[in-house]
């Protein structure tokens, strides 16, 4: 088994994949079951229209191990875009390898090609202690607004 990790874009034939990523991290972290019915419309939804979200997936040997999404806010005051980082999942077995890292540092790299980009926010559950301290190694701070973010 590899331990290479590869980024790419979602496409719509990934749908069934994010869904069932979405039921997980949702059961997970938040003890909820998810209708997967509503759920699966959502991610096509988001998956047919980059206005509303855009997903990255982390894969090892083509197979997907974790996700990211993206939906985005425009700050007047910064005069640029905020991307919002939500429905971040790894599987079980690759955690604590980089996935993250990785899905997080092509992020990056696709904010600073685009040059409209000034920050990146999230929310993380409050006792998610583990998140937070990977988010933070990761060069994110706690803000004054009881949110993650980097600044650009």
């Amino acid at each position: 088994m590899s331990d290479i990790v590869d980024i790419r874009a979602a496409g719509t034939s990934d749908g069934a994949t994010i869904a069932d990523f979405n039921a997980a991290m949702a059961l997970e972290s938040e003890g909820i079951t998810l209708d997967g019915a509503i759920l699966r419309a959502g991610v096509d939804a988001a998956l047919a229209d980059v206005g509303k979200a855009f997903y990255l997936l982390a894969e090892v040997d083509d197979v997907p191990v974790g996700q990211l999404m993206v939906t985005t806010e425009w700050s007047d005051w910064r005069n640029g875009w905020i991307w919002w980082i939500q429905s971040v999942y790894v599987v079980e077995e690759r955690r604590r390898q980089g996935v993250y890292r990785r899905l997080y540092g092509r992020l990056l790299e696709m904010a600073e090609e685009r040059g409209d980009v000034r920050g990146m926010r999230l929310y993380v559950m409050r006792e998610n202690r583990v998140a937070k301290r990977t988010y933070e190694a990761l060069g994110m701070s706690h803000s004054e607004y009881d949110l993650y973010e980097t600044e650009f």
